[in-house]
């Protein structure tokens, strides 16, 4: 399971969370921020978007992962931890037959081993094949395996050994536009990457993995393709695709263009989601040099690399804890609203995330919402409608979009001085109904320190803040505005703050 197991707790002091910062160096190529076409791609704002969920299905045990034959029969095939595999159908709803159980190899001991990830190569319904990934007995070594539904037989792969730390497994799997099977290895348990792994090409923990699956070469039951990065380096693996990777719990490939979206989880300060363009075999994601976009303590930094920039970070301040990432949405009940937006969560903190390319070479984020507690995975239908999972209690959750006009707007201005900066923001209350008492959060970009505040009660931890109100400004009328503002010490970043939430909701931002 996702949920990492070092995590700072209980307040800290602001000094103890500030550390010194190092530039990012030079990067690879990002995937680009591009125009998506009208018939796939949304135009509303992204703090105006609402996620919901419905449960639909109750009774799994610990489930894992989500995977929709495309047969024309409309299910949904869900991992359990233990081993089994589970169908639903929307008209009978969950099966109590498990479709098939490999329990008697899975070791499924920690937290975080057990049946990890589920795909099916695009010939599933002929073939009836699928590839399945989980920590096997004895000694919980991350295994790839073929399942043959048709003689119920398991056939294993590729292996790699995990015996130290049972936490950092990865495991997620899915079949890119090229046909190839790709595969999620964390780096290998522990903390700090103990075993260096995220940077070593010796070794499969800390990557994501790209093998041909339909063929057999020598004495491997797959191939590595030719074009994979590091085939012709003396001492690397030749099945490795991307490494600097921590946990790369989930990851996704946009069905529309082909690009590659991963949540990798984060030590205890920075949770990332990268996002690359299709082909860019080879990229160095940073750990455990960097984590997020911050250089890590005791960071294993080998000369000469070039380091790939997440497009997204937050703090596990928000009370987040381990980023579980999703998919961009390419289903038509809601085109008109998420067409083209990537959608992720938390494990802990239930976040609903929207991430969507600006066209400028950025990217729009809000929160648009909750999850149920402790999701562990999200998966989509054959059609590309979005499901997900929930670890405990086990629910099937369908999740739906809607649009909602947000009930507050900020106004920032922003003056850089020196080194430092004064920001003004004037939250105004768009609703209907007053705001009885308020608390405003949002973040900082990194290396900026709030020094002094004006009309509010305000906290920073990490660049997390959380600004309260004051006596005389607790009440905001419908139409009303308050204003307040801080006084930051910084390292050259002069951006605003790119999102606000309100009482938990997001805010439309203004100037």
């Amino acid at each position: 399971m996702p949920r990492p197991r070092r995590r700072w707790t209980g307040p800290l002091l602001l000094a103890l969370l500030l550390t010194a910062l190092a530039p990012w160096p030079a990067t690879a190529d990002t995937a680009p921020a591009r125009a998506e076409t009208k018939a796939h791609a949304a135009t509303v704002p992204l703090p105006s978007l609402s996620a919901t969920t419905t449960q639909v299905a109750s009774g799994l045990r610990r489930p894992t992962a989500i995977v929709a034959p495309d047969d024309g029969t409309d299910r949904l095939f869900i991992t359990e931890k233990r081993g089994t595999v589970r169908v639903y159908h929307p008209d009978t709803g969950l099966a109590s037959t498990p479709l098939l159980d490999i329990t008697a190899a899975v070791d499924e001991s920690g937290n975080e081993r057990g049946l990890l990830g589920i795909a099916l190569p695009p010939d599933f319904a002929a073939t009836r094949n699928l590839y399945l990934a989980y920590t096997a007995l004895p000694d919980g070594a991350v295994t790839l395996a073929r399942y043959r539904l048709d003689d119920s037989r398991l056939e294993v792969l590729l292996s790699q050994e995990h015996a130290q730390y049972s936490n950092h497994n990865g495991g997620q799997l899915a079949f890119g536009p090229d046909g190839n099977l790709y595969w999620s290895i964390g780096d290998g348990g522990g903390s700090g990457d103990p075993f260096k792994s995220g940077q070593r090409l010796d070794t499969l923990l800390g990557k994501i993995v790209r093998i041909d699956v339909r063929r057999t070469c020598g004495t491997l039951p797959y191939c590595v393709p030719a074009d994979n990065p590091f085939v012709d380096r003396a001492g690397a693996r030749g099945e490795i695709w991307l490494y600097g990777l921590r946990n790369p719990w989930r990851f996704s490939f946009d069905r529309a263009d082909g690009s590659l979206w991963i949540g990798d989880v984060g030590q205890g300060r920075w949770e990332e989601i990268d996002h690359l363009a299709p082909g860019r075999g080879g990229l160095n994601l940073g750990w455990s040099c960097y984590e997020g976009l911050e250089k890590f303590t005791g960071a294993d930094c080998p000369p000469g690399e070039t380091y790939t920039k997440p497009v997204f970070t937050y703090s596990p301040y928000t009370g987040g804890c381990s980023v579980i990432g999703g998919h961009v949405y390419r289903g038509r009940a809601h085109a008109d609203l998420v067409g083209g937006t990537y959608i992720a969560t938390d494990y802990c903190s239930s976040t609903v995330w929207a991430l969507r390319p600006d066209g400028a070479g950025g990217y729009e984020q809000a929160e648009i919402g909750e999850m149920p507690t402790q999701v562990s995975s999200i998966g989509t239908t054959a059609d590309g409608e979005f499901y997900a999972v929930n670890d405990l209690p086990g629910g099937l959750h369908k999740m739906s979009f809607a649009q909602r006009q947000p009930t507050c707007r900020v106004d920032r201005t922003v003056t850089a001085w020196g080194t430092g900066m004064t920001v003004d923001l004037t939250v105004t209350n768009t609703g209907s109904t007053p705001v009885n008492g308020w608390t405003l959060r949002f973040p900082l970009a990194l290396g900026q320190t709030v020094v002094s505040d004006w009309n509010t009660d305000l906290i920073q931890l990490s660049n997390v803040i959380t600004a309260t109100n004051a006596s005389h400004n607790a009440t905001i009328a419908p139409g009303a505005a308050i204003t307040l503002g801080y006084l930051t010490d910084h390292t050259g970043d002069t951006s605003p703050p790119p999102r606000f939430t309100l009482n938990g909701a997001a805010c439309a931002i203004g100037r």
